[in-house]
């Protein structure tokens, strides 16, 4: 005590110079922040360097190119018009003259094969010499290439930019995106731009909008709330410092060692609010509750008792939630490694600051803690009634509320298993002109993803053969009866439309090195888009289209196009390769699982070594964990119900729930546990400490529930979800720890 009472008194001589060097530190922040905080969106934060999924993804767009592709739609009178092509043409030129680009394509370059005197040789597909009665006979012998390119109803011209591979150019994305569509505007006024390289933009500008949204809010919604929950304004101003100065600190800390924003981390700032706000509460109830009960006490004693019946509670709280957060690090996700560790130095900033600012601020008050009023207050509400009332209804129904509580618990259990894991790729944009514009050339086109299948032989013989183009065929034909694959192009089409224009090419008595010389010419340079054969013919690709879809149902996609080539190919002979990104999206739900079975388990395991250790008693900490679990069990209630799925923002919310929910309880069980009259009963020591911090249990959850309802009024759906079921898990956790906790221990502890 007498060592507490020491740094309490050198914390108060030096509080003008401390809060000087404050001031100063959260302003070198502030400049960091403003100067260099960044946006990182890219592939890299979701997915590790070797995993074998993203390193075939990167060696595939070595080999083939980047398949972050622009995908833009022109709405014209006729796509037949010649000026309107003149505009592509010049279109074109200009944009194959960006260093970062590496082919586009649409009406202006593409091209159809024709036989003559034993040879091929390529002519335009557009040509305005032709009819329009011609041109349209001609584009419906190749559907599958000229649905890329103009709409069914001729009123739309798709434009396509192929650029470099990914990490030559993903650090400058932002920069390349405005010339593109400065380049555009250049040709054509009416346009809508999709493609991979727009809606990563549109994530980076929407996290960057509402990450400062969110802190506004956030900072307004708690003060309006301290006004009502503190017990007078004179603690309002100790309690926002509590929440900005970590909060500052943090951000600078993170922009000056070079760390990115993402969809997940931009949470950072209105979690840290709100857990910083929640143990200021704690503190200033205990510190104003004491004030009352020892009136006569010095300053410093005061101080050194409200720090001493604090620190404990307020250090396990810490130490649970750090441990949820820091449970995010076991993920395979590097987006979630980042935000677990990046949490988990905000959590520490926020422990040491809030008492540092809670001291020196209790220093600089005086108050007469009797007459002091909250600056707001519900005449109709009375906490101290509202508790006195359930410690009588706890005692008198304790059985009923747990049988009911238990019961829901095991429905919960039962729940998990039917809680989806998926990841809707809209529902990580929000609404906006990126997602319309996608929704719009989704009409037309059918699909913007892209997904290039590659056909090889084992032994690294032609693959231009007449068996093997029969086998090819047969598997195209079966891609093109799944509903959701769009468009598939391959040598095939070459090879169709060249048989109904010169049947005598693949006629029977045609030898099998004449089909070969023949098909091997058909790779055409203007037509690169479309890759057809590898270099040395012993690979056959097949460029196909994807629209914006779930995870689940891309793996499903794989899984049909797998079972398509094992019916078509012969297994010894032929190796199937699927690339594009659309590959390495669909293994998000194996990481999403392995990160709720990793850092929920590691979370809860040492959650219950902390309880253990602070309760020392294995009885009563199986019964205090059992209503932390219960909020989680209602969690994947309402998830089944609502049709939430587990995605990349959802799917770190049980460890982190777990955390947050043991807060209450741990304030809740440290009074329990340290009451005077060791010879009280389990119901008299819980109806004391109901009295004593329940305010604070109920303070604490509102400010909570105020900050995750901030996160829900997100545009993007995903974050939305994610902030809804936060806000409804903290309630849970309040109402099982007011009703179901209580009634637990009164009736099982001894």
């Amino acid at each position: 005590m007498a060592k507490l009472k020491t740094s309490i008194e050198t914390l108060i001589k030096f509080r003008v110079t401390i809060l000087l060097l404050i001031a100063v530190l959260m302003g070198l922040a502030g400049y960091q922040t403003v100067n260099k905080l960044k946006i990182d969106n890219s592939l890299t934060i979701w997915f590790l360097e070797d995993d074998p999924s993203y390193q075939g993804y990167i060696d595939y767009q070595e080999k083939f190119g980047s398949d972050e592709i622009y995908v833009a739609m022109f709405p014209v009178d006729n796509v037949f018009s010649e000026e309107e092509n003149k505009n592509l043409k010049a279109l074109t030129a200009d944009i194959e003259s960006l260093p970062y680009v590496k082919t586009s394509f649409s009406l202006a370059k593409a091209k159809y094969p024709l036989y003559a005197n034993n040879s091929i040789r390529f002519s335009d597909l557009y040509n305005p010499k032709r009819s329009e009665k011609g041109l349209k006979s001609l584009f419906a012998k190749l559907p599958n290439l000229t649905s890329q390119l103009i709409s069914e109803d001729y009123n739309n011209l798709f434009f396509y930019v192929q650029l470099n591979p990914t990490p030559t150019i993903e650090t400058k994305r932002k920069a390349i995106l405005g010339e593109i569509t400065a380049t555009i505007e250049q040709h054509f006024t009416s346009y809508h731009l999709t493609g991979p390289p727009v809606l990563n933009e549109a994530y980076s500008k929407g996290i960057y909008k509402e990450s400062l949204l969110f802190g506004v809010l956030t900072v307004l919604v708690i003060t309006v709330l301290l006004l009502f929950l503190l017990p007078n304004k004179r603690y309002l101003l100790i309690s926002l410092l509590s929440v900005a100065v970590p909060v500052s600190l943090l951000f600078g800390i993170i922009s000056s060692m070079g760390f990115a924003l993402n969809m997940i981390s931009m949470l950072i700032p209105t979690i840290l609010m709100v857990y910083s706000v929640s143990d200021a509460v704690h503190i200033i109830n205990i510190y104003h509750k004491e004030g009352i009960k020892n009136k006569n006490l010095s300053r410093i004693d005061l101080l050194s008792i409200t720090v001493r019946r604090s620190f404990t509670p307020c250090f396990y709280t810490t130490l649970t939630t750090f441990v949820g957060y820091f449970a995010l690090f076991l993920s395979p996700l590097p987006a979630f490694k980042n935000m677990g560790i990046l949490t988990c130095l905000g959590l520490l900033l926020s422990f040491i600051l809030v008492y540092v600012i809670t001291i020196i601020g209790f220093s600089f008050m005086s108050l007469n803690f009797e007459k002091v009023k909250p600056v707001l207050a519900l005449k109709t509400f009375s906490q101290t009634k509202f508790i006195s009332w359930l410690n009588t209804f706890t005692w008198r129904y304790k059985r009923g509320i747990i049988v009911g509580f238990s019961i829901v618990l095991l429905v919960g259990l039962y729940a998990v298993t039917k809680v989806k894991i998926d990841t809707r790729s809209l529902d990580l944009l929000a609404e906006g002109k990126a997602k319309e514009d996608l929704r719009i050339v989704e009409k037309q086109l059918k699909g913007s993803s892209r997904l290039q299948l590659n056909v090889s032989t084992k032994d690294g013989s032609t693959i231009l053969s007449r068996d093997a183009m029969l086998q090819l065929e047969n598997f195209q034909n079966k891609l093109e009866e799944n509903p959701l694959i769009i468009a598939p192009v391959s040598v095939i089409d070459i090879k169709s439309f060249l048989e109904k224009r010169s049947p005598i090419l693949f006629q029977s008595n045609i030898s099998e090195e004449q089909i070969k010389t023949t098909l091997s010419k058909v790779d055409n340079t203007d037509n690169s888009f479309f890759k057809l054969f590898s270099k040395d013919f012993s690979t056959a690709g097949i460029t196909l289209s994807l629209p914006e879809m779930t995870t689940s149902e891309l793996e499903k996609i794989l899984e049909d196009i797998e079972r398509d080539f094992e019916a078509s190919f012969k297994a010894e002979d032929y190796d199937l390769k699927i690339n594009g990104f659309a590959v390495v999206f669909a293994q998000l739900n194996k990481f999403i699982l392995e990160t709720q079975f990793k850092s929920f388990f590691a979370a809860f395991f040492v959650a219950f070594l902390c309880l253990l250790i602070f309760i020392r008693s294995i009885r009563t900490t199986l019964l205090v964990l059992i209503p932390n679990v219960l909020p989680l069990a209602i969690l994947a209630i309402a998830m089944s119900l609502l049709d939430i799925p587990l995605d990349v923002s959802t799917a770190m919310i049980t460890p982190i729930m777990l955390g947050i929910a043991m807060d209450d309880t741990i304030h809740l069980v440290y009074k329990y546990r340290r009451s005077k009259l060791v010879s009280e009963t389990p119901k008299e020591r819980m109806d004391n400490a109901m009295h004593y911090t329940g305010n604070a249990l109920i303070s604490t959850t509102i400010a909570l529930v105020g900050g995750f309802l901030i996160i829900a009024s997100s545009a993007t759906p995903s974050v939305s979800d994610f902030g809804i079921l936060c806000a409804v898990t903290v309630a849970i956790a309040l109402i099982t720890d007011i009703f179901y906790l209580p009634a637990l221990l009164k009736q099982l502890d001894r």
